[in-house]
This record gives C-alpha cells, structure tokens and sequence, in this order.
C-alpha cells in the first residue's frame, strides 16, 4: 500500500521503515486519487482533503472472465506451447525458456485464479502476481506449479512443460464446467504435436 503526503509540489517516492511514501503535487492528488484506490493519507498539513478516500483493493479483484476472455487465455497458452517445443529442440533453451514464462505460464495463472474465482467468487484479490495463491488453492496443485518453474536443463524443460500442459488442462476444463463455457479443441492436436516432437528430439 502506498501513502500520500499532501505537503510540497513535485513529485518523490521514498522507503523509510518498510513503507513506500510518495509526495504529490498538488495539483495532482485528485488524480492520483484515481489512480491507486490503494492510496493511504497520512499526513495533509493544509487541510485540502476533505473526504479522505478510504484504501481498497477493488481495482485489483478478480475479474470473472466472459466466454471470449477464456476462449483467448485457451488459445494463446496452446498456441505458445509449440514456440516453447521448438526451442527445446533446437537446442534454444533461453528462447524455450522466455516463451514459457512470458506467455504459457501466464496464461497458466491466469486460468488458475478464474478456477479460484469460481469456487469462491470474483470479489477479492490474490494479489501483485498472483502472490496469495497458495492460500487459495490445494497444496498438491501448488506444488505441481511450483515444479514446474524447474528449468535448468533441458530434461527439465521438458517435465516442466508438460506439467504446465497437464495443469492447464485440467484447470481449464474444471473451469469451463464451473461457468458454463465450452472447452475449446487447441489441446488435443498441440498434445499430439509435443508427445512426438519428444519422442524425436527430447533424448
């Protein structure tokens, strides 16, 4: 949570005894109100706050997704699956590696928190990156993702990758059950394509 002193023109952020303290301008505190609904007051010398606006964390609450929304995190998690593959095999593994991270593993924890959000509704959150998950979720499916960030050699990749796909899978379809949605068909094909390009290049 940051905190707002209302006190000098400019702008400065600051970390004293584990709080990050920023000075605004004022001109710019309504807006900045607006901004960060996190925002604490603690200190307004001039008196120019009337209603000092309370902190919430609303603006970061789970977002239930529409049928579109979980159609794209379905799509774009198995059509990255491949890129990560071809890295593997050609011998690439920072390229297999970027891919799995910025995009699969994403989409991955994207899904995870709708699954959360299903259960037990879209109104709180889980935090800057996902940092709350493991309080939400089963202590086995936690430490199938933990295991999964693995990936120090190509052996390893290529588990972790796999145990990405399996999560996903089987996160995404419990998910589609809970709301109502239809289970995409990117799995079944992207699935065949890894188990051979394994057989092939994963020795």
């Amino acid at each position: 949570m940051s905190n707002c002193i209302n006190e000098y023109c400019g702008e400065y952020g600051g970390i004293t005894d584990g709080v990050r303290s920023m000075i605004r301008g004022k001109n710019r505190l309504e807006e900045y109100f607006t901004w960060d609904k996190l925002v604490k007051i603690l200190l307004d010398k001039v008196n120019r706050i009337e209603q000092p606006p309370e902190p919430t964390d609303v603006d970061y609450h789970l977002q239930r997704p529409t049928g579109r929304m979980f159609d794209d995190c379905c799509n774009e998690f198995w059509n990255t699956v491949p890129y990560v593959v071809k890295g593997l095999c050609r011998r690439e593994i920072l390229f297999a590696i970027d891919h799995m991270n910025d995009i699969v593993r994403k989409e991955l924890l994207r899904m995870i928190s709708w699954l959360v959000g299903s259960e037990r509704g879209f109104d709180f959150s889980l935090g800057k990156n996902y940092k709350f998950l493991d309080k939400f979720i089963p202590e086995e499916m936690w430490n199938r993702l933990m295991a999964t960030y693995r990936m120090g050699s190509y052996a390893q990749m290529w588990e972790s990758l796999e145990q990405c796909m399996a999560l996903f899978r089987e996160v995404s379809a419990e998910t589609a059950r809970r709301l109502g949605y239809p289970y995409p068909v990117y799995d079944e094909n992207v699935s065949g394509y890894v188990e051979l390009q394994k057989t092939k290049y994963g020795q």
